[in-house]
């Protein structure tokens, strides 16, 4: 089964979409749109360059060793902040460019009806 878009409006009154896995994990959420026009354009987008993107590696070589934060577990409750309410979108609008026309979808064929008989 393949993942699915779930378009819905957020508490600013924009329209957003979510990218979900097979089994519901939420993937990415897009930036915030006018209109369903600009939503449908930007889920075109997605699933146009999400299967042709290029990967940069911007990793160092080898492992990253992480350290654990010392922390006192007294004042860690204290200090634990819910944010999930927070939209994690860059500033200045749109995560996503918006495609200029529909992709192409195939080629055609290399041979005429003319040819075929």
């Amino acid at each position: 089964m393949a993942g699915k878009f779930e378009a819905f409006v957020d508490h600013d009154s924009f329209f957003r979409f979510r990218l979900l896995a097979p089994d519901g994990t939420v993937m990415a959420v897009s930036g915030p749109y006018e209109d369903k026009h600009a939503l449908a354009a930007g889920i075109a987008a997605v699933r146009e360059c999400a299967g042709t993107g290029l990967v940069t590696d911007l990793c160092p070589a080898g492992s990253v060793a992480r350290q654990a934060p010392a922390v006192d577990p007294a004042s860690a409750a204290a200090t634990v902040k819910d944010d999930c309410d927070e939209l994690r979108v860059p500033a200045g609008g749109h995560t996503f460019i918006l495609a200029r026309e529909p992709r192409r979808q195939g080629s055609r064929p290399r041979w005429s009806a003319a040819a075929a008989r």
